[in-house]
């Protein structure tokens, strides 16, 4: 994963700015340009000229940064007008080489989250990984310094390419800040009958054992060099789980694939990533690229082989 062009969707408000500034922290650590984006969703005459708009941009900026620093970090503004967001901010990622979107997500009640959201629309159909945030999570962008600490990592691991790529990220961060990395896997719970792991006959493997091994292959042997991995297996409903163990590890960062086999299957309330995005006491980042022909590297999808094997 290159992070080179960070895209930060904001309706100039000081709820959506909260994004800002994991955008500033990041593109101040890779050395990203960041592109502040607005989509004004009335034609015509919204009302505000574009002196206006520049203004509003820098103070927006101005609330984490000082004209100084703020002039350190190549960065530009873009106003597109549009009456889907979502589409708007897919859009332009998928036309301009973003390599990440990083955008603010609020929380909302059952009822409303039917309807699904900006962020989870464009988790759906980014062409690059989402980094989704919410006002009351779990914080490790540094406020007056604005250096970026991470300690745990969860990747929720399912053995399939997009998770590969979840994995890959999770990699990335974890070896950049130092940071555990815990690797999850959750079976489907097992029929009432099925025989318990303890009284298993010998020789054999179950579904536990097998995913406990297949996941211990997971990361790549250089891997436990760098960063200190756990291993996870559990039952249960994956958003539930995931969330669980977010929660009682102190988890910073959820890295997820969009589209896995265990993560994203549609139910009536979305799909496991939604409820994750919804709920999660961290940060989120969702793989889901528009192309996955052109998005796993060859040994990616050379490992992706070998541990389904």
């Amino acid at each position: 994963m290159t992070i080179k062009r960070i895209l930060c969707p904001t309706d100039m408000t000081a709820e959506s700015d909260e994004a800002l500034r994991y955008a500033l922290a990041l593109a101040r650590a890779y050395d990203a340009k960041l592109i502040a984006f607005h989509c004004e969703q009335t034609p015509g005459n919204t009302g505000v000229d574009q002196s206006e708009l520049k203004s509003l941009f820098e103070q927006s900026l101005f609330r984490y940064l000082g004209p100084t620093e703020l002039a350190a970090i190549d960065w530009q503004r873009v106003v597109e007008q549009g009456n889907d967001p979502g589409s708007a901010i897919s859009e332009y990622a998928a036309g301009h080489g973003v390599d990440l979107i990083v955008m603010r997500s609020r929380r909302r009640p059952h009822r409303a989250a039917l309807l699904g959201s900006t962020a989870e629309a464009v988790c759906r159909s980014a062409p690059c990984p989402v980094l989704v945030m919410h006002s009351d999570q779990r914080d490790w962008v540094n406020g007056s310094s604005h250096d970026i600490k991470i300690k745990r990592v969860l990747v929720a691991y399912d053995f399939s390419a997009d998770s590969e790529l979840a994995l890959n990220s999770g990699l990335l961060f974890a070896q950049e800040y130092q940071a555990e990395l815990h690797l999850l896997h959750v079976l489907s719970p097992s029929p009432p009958k099925e025989t318990e792991i303890s009284w298993f006959p010998l020789g054999k493997e179950n579904a536990y054992h097998k995913a406990a091994r297949r996941l211990q292959k997971a990361a790549p042997p250089e891997a436990h060099l760098r960063c200190d991995i756990k291993h996870a297996v559990c039952e249960g409903q994956p958003y539930r789980e995931i969330l669980n163990h977010a929660e009682n590890n102190a988890v910073d960062l959820i890295c997820i694939g969009a589209h896995g086999a265990g993560f994203a299957t549609r139910a009536l309330f979305g799909s496991n990533v939604d409820r994750v995005l919804r709920q999660a006491p961290c940060p989120v980042l969702v793989m889901r690229p528009l192309k996955p022909a052109m998005s796993l590297p060859n040994q990616v999808a050379e490992r992706a082989a070998a541990l389904a094997l």
